[in-house]
Parts: C-alpha cells; structure tokens; sequence
C-alpha cells in the first residue's frame, strides 16, 4: 500500500515523501513536477506515453499539463520517492529564471553528484523537518533549478523560454475550460459542455488536444484534484464533506478517485500534512 511519509505545503507548491508501490491513472498537474528516485526497487514514470526510469541515476520532468502516471517495476517492495509539485510563479522569483510555465526541455533528469546531493539534502529536511527548516526552500529551489537547467542542456537557445508569455487560445476552448472550472461538483456531459462552447464534440476534443496538450477528461480530474488537495490541506471539512462537494457520492468513490489520481486516500494525505502543521 502506498504511503505519504511526509507533505509541506507552502508558497512553492507541494513538496512530498511518497512510498509507492501501485500504478496510478494517467492524471497532470498545472505545475511543473519533479520525481526523484530517493531509495527503494527502481520504477518508471510513464510521461505522454513514453516509459522513463525512475532510479538512482535517473528523475522525471514533467511539464504542466503533461499526462503521466508512476508505475512500479519490481513488487517486491515500495520505492521511496520525493515528489515536487512546483509553482511557476514562485519559481521565477527564486531563481533567475523568469517565464510564467515551468517548462522543462525534455522528460529525463541525468542524476549528477549536484544534483543527487541537492535531492537528499531536500527530502532528509522534509521528512526531519517538514519543510519547516528555514534552509529547505533554498535547497527546493536549488533542486528545481539544477534540474531545469540540466534538461535545458544540449538545446539551443532559440528553444528556452525567455521571457513570460501567455499562451493564447481559441475563445471557443476558454469558455469550455471556465465551464469545466465552474461545475466540478456537478455531473459533466462533454458533449454539452462542447455545444455550450460553440463546438462539435470531435472538434472540442481535438482543439482540447491540440491547445492543453491532454484530454478534457484528465484536465477535469486535475482541477478536482487540485481543489481537493487544497481543501484537505486547510481542515476545515470533513473528507466526506468534501468529496460530495466535488460531485462523489460516495465517501468510498472519492478514496478510489484521489488514490488513483494522487497516491494514498484523502484522509491519509491529510494525516501527513496535519502532522507537518501542528
């Protein structure tokens, strides 16, 4: 059974020590995300259909909205991870690098000395201290920073993000994306929701495709997700309050949706993060 040893969050995002020894759903995230092998059977990560390592020597980058799921190996036993789930925004004010996606330049981290170093440094503080130590966010963004730069290498400079800039996309698909946004507790009909939008439902899927990079399907399950999350983090509800508020009719079904989207149930991931708090 997956286990969540440790949760921080703060203004970088999420930073989390996860034991996994499951698959997951295929799901994305709207932050740039981080997977660091820490000890344990090596796994992969299965990042727009492409299996990459999860090892010693070998993390994941994963762009925002970039479909992707954990998959285990070897079942003899769980593999430790460090798992970062990063704010665009906080990252281009703690490093110089200043654009509005963390974007990374390809899907494989090469684990340097650098870097390993900066990942243990990064997940003893977390699962010491919860990210409550006041050097763990210098060593978070040094980890971020040495792995952007590092999938960045080999590439030309005409290909890094420069400067921010807002992706513009069809109006058609804004709409659909603020109705998705809107009706997270309700039951959603796509082919409504595409008709709402002023599109055929092929149409709204393959503009969907072609301008997020992933299903509305997936992109509706990361905004739940997200808003579960958050809500869990908070504590001011129960996970059955919240899991009826976001449409699951059962407190069963919204444990079976955040453990395939996520990684342990809701009330285990608010454990993890209550003890960081307190």
């Amino acid at each position: 059974m997956s286990i969540a040893h440790a949760v921080a969050h703060g203004a970088f995002g999420r930073a989390c020590l996860y034991e996994l020894d499951r698959p997951m759903a295929p799901h994305a995230h709207r932050e740039g995300h981080l997977i660091f092998h820490v000890s344990g059977p090596g796994a992969s990560v299965v990042i727009d259909g492409k299996t990459l390592p999860l090892t010693p020597a070998n993390a994941t980058a994963i762009s925002p909205w970039q479909p992707h799921y954990f998959a285990p190996v070897d079942r003899r036993g769980p593999t430790l991870t460090l798992v970062l789930y990063i704010r665009p925004g906080w990252f281009a004010d703690a490093s110089h690098t200043a654009f509005e996606i963390l974007r990374f330049g390809r899907p494989a981290v090469e684990m340097s000395d650098h870097i390993t170093r900066l990942a243990s440094e990064t997940a003893r503080l977390l699962a010491a201290h919860g990210g409550s130590d006041g050097s763990f966010e210098d060593r978070l963004s040094a980890l971020t920073q040495a792995a952007f730069d590092q999938t960045w290498q080999w590439t030309s400079a005409s290909d890094r993000p420069a400067a921010p800039c807002s992706v513009l996309r069809d109006f058609r698909l804004r709409r659909a994306i603020n109705l998705l946004s809107e009706r997270l507790g309700e039951p959603v009909d796509l082919a409504e929701i595409s008709r709402s939008s002023g599109l055929s439902r092929p149409h709204f899927f393959k503009l969907f495709r072609e301008q997020m990079g992933l299903p509305p399907t997936i992109f509706r399950n990361a905004l739940r997700m997200e808003c579960a999350i958050e809500r869990l983090a908070k504590g001011a509800e129960t996970v059955s309050e919240i899991g009826l508020d976001l449409g699951f009719a059962t407190p069963a079904s919204f444990s079976r949706f955040f453990i395939a989207n996520g990684v342990v149930p809701p009330s285990a991931y608010r454990r993890s993060v209550a003890s960081l708090t307190h």
